[in-house]
């Protein structure tokens, strides 16, 4: 209990100031975090220091930088002399909870609590505003508008000074394509805002809790209401919720400070101050690291902005992101059509050069070959593309939010898809992590739970019974939440790991507990953790008849037994010898509860005498040493922890889409290997081991110096059918000959793992070829999330899974089936939007230009009607198409390999140029060289190889000619415009009819492409009817049958590639098949 300070006068002749909790900005006064009554904590009082060297390490140089401008110096010195004059990690733990007004057992109160959060604010981040001058830059000058702008510049020579007089034509090109980018930006700015606000809601949802006790009670708060001065308890997995000093620690307590400082090294927690600075004393957690192992009790003492993390956040940029996998497969598209554009656009240059310009210069003159140029790249480049790609990602990011399945990227959506390995934890994953204690047993007796109760209620029951009801009493880190006794034992939620609440529940229903806690009192304890597999807590009896203290250890049977060499009989009531034929029955009834499924742990004890004093780091170190000899047996339990309803289903579903599933778990092996084949991770009948992939490894030679060894990369024709169980152990031994044995196994349960072997699995795979994805909860999962091309963490887990996830399960483990089909749903559906723009915003484009450069025709399609295919017609049509569902079950087909099938491959550009592509520049063509006949009595011989000559030999004047070819060129603009109408019910079915999958029926319903439709129609009467349009831009009003004529085309483009569809349904061996998109 502490008592509140006395005032603090204020006194002007130093730069000391009465002082609440620390600001931003460092000045001769400052306020520190003190008690509501406006008391000045000691850890805030300090001398001006104006030249005092900076000698911090590791966090202390992320604050200062010796190569920022002066201005920035002042700031960084503020920060750095801000932190070396904080003292809270000097002062005693009571001396400190006297500055912060708090008591140390019961924490603070409401009304504390409230005055100090409206004083300080939230316990969180200010929002970094960005840099909108550079991003308003990027949405204009990024991507595809650059090459944009290159043609506006082009333009604009073309108006003024190489045309005489000025080209109108050329000056309303420049503004009309100034104008697609300004429409293009808004676009990517409305979208990229959008898309935030749908990411911000996603992230949103995710839990960010602390425990805290207030008003003398444990409970769990949002960490953004924490206030300084609150009593914050810290367990492993935590995310520590702002900057605290410890003052109770279970002496084994670890953080990983890899988030601000970038070291592996986990840093040991202590009570006392270990280094004069604030940053490197240990007895300071820090806002944003994380509990690796151990539990402690700390005051708050900083929170928000003014926390470490908080200060760095203001310091440090935003680090460029990797480059995901829907992002290079983009970045391929790019750089293959820019190739492309590039050769053609050299192409005709030197064909101008060295040829038209010196034979048919007054055919194509200077501006007329840039203006061909410029139409080629017009015409090759997709610029619906960007916003395509976008919207569809943002739209699945939707979806996979309303299945409960958080994407914190929008490219790891894709991802998902690609995945081919599935490493998944077992407890809390593919169980319920609600576990109940089933079997109790002794050496030499086995009985159930209310056997034991039974037991316990007779007068001359065996000591056994009632040292095993102590030991999993008082061996136990789980506690029943304060606020809910009204509940029943089984009802009531437990703070604290699965396997504690299950034994807590277990000694409360069948005995008394307050008796044994009011017996002992606790002295030194080392929390479980994945590595070690126990737990120990040591007590001191009140009544004091017996030197040294009782020690408790709870854990792995197969890790304590060999520290075992008695046990407690419960059948003689006495204890015995741990001879070999007791060992082999405490082997047994482990080995049988496990194939049950069962999670089996020991509880042991011994007398332990220390000439140490408790709390000491010799006392800590002396237990560490020699708390694993002459354990004496108490019993066993049998803990069961169901798998989730929906797990079953849920591997059988991964393994239909071609997903390799497996487990990774620190459980015993036989535990493992049961739950295993209960869920179907297991499906043969015999397991092999270790011994077996020993003997299938090919020994490899010694390797000469220098050279390393070239792993086997996974082949799905070389998978070896069959299940493989292995041991953390056995992992130990495995060389990389053996680990292309490994990766080959259809089915795999890995038991008894660590996480740098979770890790070590993860990268293993990843190195042959595999796409693994990860799912765990528990902070021994986090380095294998991490790792992980997608990490899947389950919302009920621990904050460090979730921080090193790229997923977040919010519902049931069956969600992580919907975000794999959705993945591969945005593959899809992206192929299907290149596939629509490739026919006619490239192939059908690029064809006119050719035919006026190399066959001296006139140009059948203007540069600015090229435009307005790709940027308008074409562009809510491709956007109808990434609303489209599923065309058949996407979970029936094998993932996708990324590093073979790409996202445009051969068959689809060879579906979209030669098949499609050529179709339609063939109707093109034709309707234009019709029109051409038909109103101009111009045969296509007369357009053939004319250049210069064209119009020669006819009676029509040269603007009568040249108004034929502007309508023409309308022609050939809205014959596309309608022949796309075919292309998009077509590219909207890979395989299936669109009689089978029509866009009406709800199964595979999307009017979005009916309006796209009437959208492409009204573009293209405004096109070629408004006058101002026709006066600027050349065009001309379409006669009405050249409306009508390309309806039955579009319906005959349909009917050709419902053909094919049908031969490729009907003949799937068929060379026809094999070269389908």
């Amino acid at each position: 209990m502490t008592t509140p300070m006395k005032d603090v006068e204020k006194d002007s002749s130093h730069a000391t100031l009465v002082v609440r909790q620390p600001q931003i900005k460092f000045e001769d006064t400052m306020r520190s975090g003190a008690g509501a009554n406006g008391d000045v904590p000691d850890g805030a009082r300090f001398n001006r220091v104006d030249s005092l060297a900076i000698q911090y390490r590791t966090i202390s140089h992320q604050l200062t930088n010796p190569r920022e401008a002066h201005s920035d110096k002042k700031e960084n010195r503020s920060d750095t002399q801000y932190f070396e004059q904080l003292e809270f990690h000097k002062l005693d733990a009571q001396r400190l909870c006297q500055q912060f007004n708090t008591d140390s057992l019961k924490g603070l109160d409401d009304r504390a609590v409230k005055i100090r959060q409206d004083r300080d604010g939230l316990n969180t981040f200010s929002q970094k505003h960005p840099s909108y001058i550079w991003k308003v830059l990027g949405y204009l000058f990024g991507g595809f508008c650059s090459v944009l702008w290159v043609g506006v510049l082009v333009f604009l020579l073309c108006w003024q000074p190489l045309s005489s007089p000025p080209s109108v034509i050329n000056l309303a090109l420049a503004i009309f394509v100034m104008a697609v980018i300004v429409l293009q930006a808004s676009f990517s700015a409305m979208q990229d805002f959008a898309t935030g606000r749908v990411m911000n809601s996603i992230l949103n949802l995710l839990p960010s809790e602390c425990v805290v006790v207030r008003n003398g009670e444990t409970t769990k708060i949002l960490a953004a209401q924490l206030v300084t001065g609150d009593l914050v308890i810290l367990s492993t997995g935590n995310k520590v919720p702002a900057d605290c000093r410890i003052i109770e620690s279970s002496g084994d307590v670890r953080f990983d400070r890899a988030i601000l400082t970038g070291e592996s090294d986990e840093i040991d927690g202590s009570v006392e101050n270990t280094d004069d600075s604030f940053l490197e004393s240990r007895n300071i957690a820090l806002m944003g690291t994380h509990v690796t192992n151990g539990h402690a009790k700390a005051v708050v003492i900083l929170t928000g902005g003014n926390s470490v993390m908080g200060r760095i956040s203001k310091l440090t940029s935003n680090t460029k992101e990797q480059v995901t996998m829907i992002q290079q497969e983009i970045n391929r598209f790019v750089k293959i059509i820019v190739g492309l554009t590039i050769v053609l656009a050299l192409l005709i240059l030197l064909a101008w050069l060295f040829w038209i310009r010196i034979q048919h210069y007054a055919f194509i003159n200077l501006v007329a070959m840039l203006n061909d140029v410029m139409g080629c790249v017009v015409a090759f480049i997709p610029e619906g593309m960007p916003m395509a790609v976008t919207l569809t990602l943002s739209l699945i990011a939707r979806r996979m939010k309303s299945v409960k399945v958080l994407p914190k990227s929008l490219a790891v959506v894709e991802t998902l898809g690609c995945v081919d390995v599935l490493c998944s934890d077992k407890t809390g994953t593919l169980t319920q992590n609600k576990m109940s204690v089933t079997s109790v047993g002794f050496v030499d007796l086995e009985l159930d739970p209310a056997g034991l109760q039974q037991a316990l209620l007779r007068p001359d029951a065996s000591r056994a019974f009632h040292e095993l009801h102590r030991a999993a009493t008082l061996c136990n880190d789980a506690t029943f939440e304060a606020t809910q006794d009204d509940l029943s034992i089984n009802d009531r939620p437990v703070n604290g790991n699965a396997t504690d609440a299950a034994v807590l529940r277990l000694v409360n229903n069948v005995g008394e507990t307050a008796v044994h806690r009011q017996q002992f009192e606790q002295v030194h304890q080392i929390p479980f953790n994945s590595k070690n597999k126990w737990m120990l807590s040591m007590f001191r009896s009140h009544t004091g008849v017996e030197k040294g203290y009782e020690m408790y250890v709870k854990g792995a049977p197969d890790v304590l037994g060999p520290a075992c060499t008695s046990y407690y009989s419960a059948t003689d009531d006495k204890i015995c010898d741990l001879n070999d034929a007791a060992r082999e029955r405490m082997i047994s009834m482990q080995e049988a509860w496990s194939r049950k499924g069962r999670r089996v742990i020991m509880i042991a004890k011994r007398r332990y005498i220390s000439n140490y004093p408790v709390g000491s780091n010799q006392f800590s170190d002396a237990v560490a040493r020699n708390c694993m000899e002459d354990l004496t047996v108490i019993g066993l339990l049998g803990i069961m922890d169901p798998p989730r309803p929906e797990t079953a289903k849920t591997v059988a579903d991964c393994r239909r889409a071609g997903l390799r599933f497996f487990m990774v778990t620190g459980d015993f092996e036989l535990t493992a290997a049961a739950i295993g084949r209960q869920v179907g991770i297991v499906t043969y009948e015999n397991t092999q081991s270790f011994a077996d992939v020993d003997h299938a490894a090919v020994p490899v030679k010694e390797l000469p110096t220098g050279t390393d060894y070239v792993v086997r990369p996974c082949d799905d024709d070389d998978f070896i059918p069959a299940a493989l169980v292995l041991t953390g152990k056995q992992i130990s031994e495995c060389k990389n000959e053996h680990w292309d044995v490994i990766c080959r196994y259809q089915e795999i349960v890995f038991a008894r793992t660590s996480p740098e072997q979770k890790l070590g699995i993860v990268n293993h795979f990843k190195s042959r070829g595999s796409i693994v994805a990860v799912t765990g909860d528990g902070v021994n999962d986090a380095p294998a999330l991490k790792a992980a091309d997608v990490g899947i963490a389950v919302v009920s887990g621990s904050d460090v899974a979730i921080e090193a996830a790229s997923l977040v399960l919010m519902g049931n483990f069956d969600s992580i089936t919907d975000g794999i089909r959705l993945g591969r749903l945005v593959f899809q559906n992206l192929q299907k939007v290149i596939g629509y723009l490739l026919p006619a915003g490239s192939w059908s484009e690029i064809w006119p230009v050719l035919l006026n450069v190399f066959f001296g025709t006139p140009l059948p399609l203007s540069s600015f009607l090229m435009i307005v295919i790709c940027v308008f017609t074409d562009l809510l049509c491709c956007l109808s198409l990434i609303m489209e569902k599923e065309e058949y079950d996407l979970l029936s087909v094998p993932p996708r390999k990324a590093k073979k099938e790409h996202l445009v491959n051969v068959k689809l550009y060879a579906q979209s140029y030669l098949f499609m592509g050529t179709m339609m520049t063939v109707i093109a063509h034709f309707m234009f060289f019709l029109y051409m006949y038909k109103y101009a009595g111009l045969y296509p011989s007369d357009l053939f190889f004319q250049f210069e000559n064209f119009g020669s030999t006819s009676s029509y004047t040269s603007d009568e000619l040249n108004n034929f070819v502007n309508t023409g060129q309308c022609v050939y603009f809205v014959t596309l415009v309608i022949l796309q109408w075919g292309n998009l019910f077509s590219i909207r079915n890979k395989r299936l009819s669109v009689l089978q999958a029509d866009p009406f029926r709800k199964e595979r319903r999307n009017l979005w492409l009916l309006l796209g439709m009437l959208f492409a129609f009204l573009v293209a009467i405004f096109v070629t009817e408004v006058s101002a349009i026709q006066n600027v831009f050349l065009t001309n009003s379409v006669p009405i049958e050249f409306w009508l004529l390309p309806i039955p085309f579009a319906f005959a483009i349909l009917f050709v590639d419902e053909t094919r569809k049908l031969c490729v349904r009907s003949f799937p061996n068929s060379w026809i098949a094999r070269i389908a998109w």
